[in-house]
């Protein structure tokens, strides 16, 4: 177990991830019952949750956006816990948190010049995601890696 404390950009990632968790798996449940999301009159979550861009072979991205952040915590607690996690942990949540962003640029790209509707929600999702990936490069350059 990791002895020494964690930092405040590992404690905002934990928090932020969490963040990401509950706002991907609220549109994950609007996908699977067929509900609106409540948008407040801000932007057109349905448009965008039935577009035929919403899934990839059946699964709902929202889905795939929830499980990237099961995978974060995951790491973000390996990392705290195990010699292993603090050596490799901060690259794989660097390497996800990328992958994520450009995703959520490609998903942002399709909401506005395919299907002409903005999901509040996904771009909340891609807010952190990016935030994420901010906070893994200052821990990546500012926290060293130790070797395992």
């Amino acid at each position: 177990m990791n002895t020494q404390p964690a930092t405040k950009t590992y404690w905002a990632s934990v928090v932020l991830a969490f963040l990401g968790l509950a706002d991907a798996t609220y549109l994950t449940i609007l996908k699977f019952t067929h509900h609106e999301a409540m948008c407040a009159g801000v932007g057109d979550c349905y448009t965008v949750n039935t577009s035929p861009y919403a899934e990839i072979h059946g699964i709902p991205i929202a889905l795939l956006g929830a499980l990237t952040y099961v995978a974060i915590l995951a790491l973000l607690w390996f990392e705290r816990r195990h010699p292993l996690g603090k050596a490799y942990a901060p690259m794989a949540v660097f390497a996800l948190t990328f992958a994520g962003v450009l995703y959520s640029a490609y998903l942002t790209y399709l909401e506005a010049y395919v299907i002409h509707a903005f999901c509040p929600y996904c771009l909340v999702s891609a807010t952190i995601l990016l935030f994420l990936l901010i906070l893994a490069i200052i821990r990546l350059l500012k926290e060293p890696l130790e070797t395992a």
